[in-house]
């Protein structure tokens, strides 16, 4: 099933039509009416009428999340401030935020995406929807929520946090759904069990999770723990917010970048040069269709690799990698690279340790040094049931070694004692950080 199917199964020859119209549209139009487009395509010889095919996008300039932040908190708008029919915005947790527009068509065509990524994952109407993604200037919650009345479903708009509050929704309501991030499904879970229910008798079949990187093992986890299909959604606010791309419940390898709406680039992220298919880079993305604020060629920070073999669900739109971390959130320690991702995947690949951890990196003596702290799995926490938590952080700190070519200290807290999410997760304390 797919909620358009005569847009999400468009000939490829057909869809890159569409692609390379509205691509010159929304460049004529954020030229003329955007006068930081104005001067920037002015600056590059970039008109409307010299797009001549999808390659010529390599020749426009990137937008970057510091452009959105210098031109708070109207600056990019394409129509007049009066015709906003609604705002949202990043946290502004490292400056000033990034803000999103909205009128009512970029309304419907957000609903329209998020009830497309919905059917995508297997959700049908009469379905009764949890969304547990926060409420608020953060996108999550109403893109979701709005996209599931789209296709006539029953939403429960819990938003975040009080979880034993969320179970006794999820289990009085009957939600076949939940909506939330992958870390906050993993807590549901947690909280259940500590309450004497098995978290596997919750109703729920499908999790749409996303916000938030997470890898196979986390998938494997949320899907052990809660016993449902777990499926990765994709969005950004200063794109349009969730539901710009989905995966789906047959291919379960890569999500489909709603490519009428879209465009996707991938790029070296040190270099800004475009890679082939199947290159892992930066995510760059287009909007083509949006109103209130256009955003051309926006570097997204989000590394993955654009996927163009054909899925057996039928839909013609390219898929994208799962997100495998961000370029922001590299760490450098003692000269080596390491994604917070690599951590989690050999981390969740230990069946003694729990699926909650914090990366802690300081620097002493001008020397950096990395501390992976962790929990041990449920029966094993204070037990003498073998392996001794001695020999679980052994185990743990010679995976570590081998998976990051580095050595990190590994310390065992109590069940309960680290930090659980109830929105995106807080991995990282970089104590280095001025």
């Amino acid at each position: 099933m797919m909620f358009e199917p005569a847009w999400e199964s468009l000939p490829r020859a057909r869809l890159a039509e569409w692609q390379l119209e509205r691509l010159r549209a929304t460049v004529a139009r954020a030229a003329e009416r955007v006068p930081f487009y104005g001067r920037r395509f002015a600056d590059a010889g970039i008109e409307a009428g010299t797009i001549r095919s999808l390659d010529d996008l390599s020749r426009i300039p990137f937008t970057s999340k510091r452009d959105l932040r210098d031109q708070y908190p109207w600056g990019l708008l394409a129509i007049p401030r009066e015709k906003v029919l609604r705002l949202h915005a990043s946290s502004g947790t490292r400056g000033k935020p990034t803000v999103v527009a909205y009128t009512r068509a970029d309304i419907d065509l957000w609903a329209a995406c998020c009830a497309r990524s919905l059917v995508c994952a297997g959700v049908r109407p009469g379905d009764v929807v949890h969304v547990a993604y926060g409420y608020g200037l953060f996108t999550g919650g109403l893109g979701l929520h709005y996209g599931a009345e789209r296709l006539g479903t029953t939403v429960v708009p819990a938003s975040g946090g009080n979880t034993p509050r969320q179970i006794l929704l999820l289990q009085d309501f009957g939600a076949r759904v939940l909506c939330c991030t992958p870390s906050y499904a993993l807590n549901i879970a947690g909280v259940a069990e500590a309450a004497g229910l098995d978290p596997r008798a919750l109703p729920m079949a499908i999790g749409v999770f996303g916000a938030e990187p997470w890898t196979e093992a986390m998938r494997a986890r949320i899907e052990g723990d809660l016993g449902l299909q777990a499926l990765d959604i994709y969005g950004l606010s200063e794109i349009l917010g969730p539901g710009v791309a989905m995966e789906c419940a047959e291919g379960r390898d890569g999500l489909h970048i709603w490519e009428d709406h879209f465009l996707p680039e991938i790029v070296d992220p040190a270099t800004g040069q475009p890679l082939s298919d199947g290159q892992v880079g930066e995510l760059v993305l287009t909007t083509l269709t949006k109103e209130a604020m256009p955003v051309i060629r926006y570097r997204t920070g989000d590394l993955s690799a654009l996927l163009p073999e054909p899925c057996p669900c039928g839909r013609s739109h390219r898929r994208m990698a799962r997100v495998s971390g961000r370029t922001d959130d590299m760490l450098i320690i003692r000269g080596v690279n390491v994604f917070p991702s690599e951590i989690e995947r050999a981390l969740l690949g230990i069946p003694e340790v729990a699926p909650h951890y914090l990366i802690v990196v300081e620097r002493r003596d001008a020397l950096d040094s990395l501390e992976i702290r962790i929990e041990l799995a449920a029966g094993l926490d204070g037990s003498a049931i073998p392996p001794a938590p001695d020999d679980v952080a052994d185990q743990v700190a010679q995976v570590l070694a081998a998976a990051l070519g580095l050595t990190a200290a590994v310390t065992i807290h109590p069940s309960g004692s680290l930090p659980r999410s109830e929105g995106k997760a807080q991995r990282v304390l970089d104590r280095r950080l001025p």
